[in-house]
C-alpha cells in the first residue's frame, strides 16, 4: 500500500556507462549500462518506501532518454512532469575504475536537456498533493539559471506551506566551492531540512564544530540540520539542542547513492512522524543498506528490508 504522503524533487538524471574491466579507460571496450542522478535516486528511493514520488526533469529525446523514463516510470515515479526535448542529448558518464580500487568519473552533460527548463515552466498545479519537496546542489551546479528555478519552486513551497529539504551535494567538477557558497547563501534561509554531509558542511562553513554548526544553523532559520557522517552515523541539530546515532555496522562496497537513501529515509521519518531519534535510525538504516549493492541505486531499499534491517537495533511502532 503506498503512502498518503507525496514528495517532488527535480534534476538531471543520466545514463552512467561502468567499466567491464579495471584500468584506464582507453583500455576498456565494454560497459555496463545503468540510470543515475541525484535527485532521481531520491525519488527512487522515496518510492520503494512507498512514498508517492515525483519527479521534474527533461530528458534528451533518444534511446537513452527513453532507458531513463522508462525506468524511473518502472521504479513506480510519477513521470507526468517530465518532457523528451530534441536537440539536447540525454547526459552521460563514464566511470573508470583502477586496479587498486580507486576511480574517476568522466561527465558527458553539455547541453543536457535539463537546460531547456525555464522558471515559468514550475507551476503550482505540479505541487497538488505535495507534503515536502526537495532539492539538491547538482541541479544548481549545472546552470546559474538553476538558481532562479529553485527559488520559484521555494517560492510556491512556502505560499502553501510545504516544508523544503535541501542536500547541498556539492560538484566541484561542476562549479567552484566559491560559487557554491554564493548561491547556498541565498537559500539556506529559506530551508527547513537541510541533509549534508560532514565534509561538505566543512567546505561550506569553513569549520565543522558543533558550536559553530548551532551558530549557522541559528542564522539561517534552519529548522533542522541534519550532518551525515557514513560509518560514524549521523547527528541532528534542532530547538536548541543535539541527538546522534550510530551508524548499522556493514561492510560497504560501493557508497554511491547512500547520501541520496539516506535523504529518503530520513524524509519518510519525518513525514510520516517518527521522533528523533527513530528518523536518524531509520535514516541511517537506509543509508547502510544501499552501500551494500554497487551501483547508483540498486541498493535503494524497500520499506519491509528497513524494517527488518533495523529492528534488532531499534523498536519503533509503525
Amino acid at each position: 500500500m503506498s503512502s498518503r504522503f507525496g514528495v517532488l524533487t527535480l534534476g538531471d538524471a543520466m545514463i552512467t556507462l561502468n567499466p567491464a574491466q579495471t584500468g584506464p579507460l582507453r583500455f576498456v571496450s565494454q560497459f555496463e549500462r545503468k540510470v543515475g542522478g541525484a535527485e532521481l535516486n531520491f525519488a527512487i528511493g522515496c518510492a520503494r518506501l512507498g512514498m508517492r514520488a515525483k519527479w521534474l526533469s527533461r530528458l534528451g529525446k533518444d534511446e537513452f532518454g527513453r532507458v531513463i523514463y522508462n525506468f524511473a516510470r518502472g521504479e513506480g515515479v510519477d513521470m507526468c512532469d517530465v518532457a523528451y526535448v530534441e536537440g539536447y542529448p540525454t547526459s552521460l558518464n563514464f566511470k573508470e575504475i583502477r586496479e587498486d580500487g580507486s576511480g574517476k568519473t568522466f561527465y558527458y552533460r553539455y547541453q543536457s536537456p535539463i537546460l531547456t527548463l525555464e522558471p515559468e515552466d514550475i507551476t503550482e498545479r505540479m505541487f497538488e498533493n505535495i507534503d515536502l519537496v526537495h532539492l539538491t546542489g547538482v541541479f544548481l551546479a549545472i546552470n546559474p539559471k538553476n538558481v532562479r528555478i529553485a527559488k520559484r519552486v521555494i517560492e510556491i513551497s512556502k505560499q502553501k506551506d510545504i516544508p523544503v529539504s535541501f542536500d547541498p551535494n556539492i560538484r566541484l567538477k561542476l562549479w567552484t566551492i566559491e560559487e557554491a557558497r554564493a548561491v547556498y547563501a541565498e537559500l539556506f534561509p529559506y530551508i527547513d531540512i537541510l541533509l549534508t554531509g560532514l565534509d561538505e558542511i566543512r567546505l561550506i562553513n569553513g569549520v565543522d564544530s558543533e558550536e559553530s554548526l548551532e551558530k549557522f544553523a541559528n542564522l539561517n532559520n534552519i529548522d533542522q540540520l541534519v550532518i551525515k557522517d557514513g560509518a560514524n552515523g549521523s547527528k541532528l541539530y534542532t530547538n536548541g539542542r543535539w541527538y546522534k546515532k550510530e551508524a548499522f555496522p556493514v561492510i560497504p562496497v560501493d557508497t554511491v547513492g547512500a547520501g541520496d537513501g539516506f535523504d529518503a529515509g530520513y524524509i519518510y521519518g519525518y513525514l510520516h512522524g517518527l521522533s528523533i531519534e527513530e528518523r536518524l535510525a531509520f535514516a541511517n538504516g537506509v543509508g547502510a543498506l544501499v552501500t551494500t549493492v554497487l551501483g547508483d541505486n540498486e541498493g535503494l531499499p524497500y520499506l519491509e528490508e528497513v524494517w527488518n534491517f533495523i529492528q534488532d537495533e531499534v523498536v519503533i511502532e509503525r
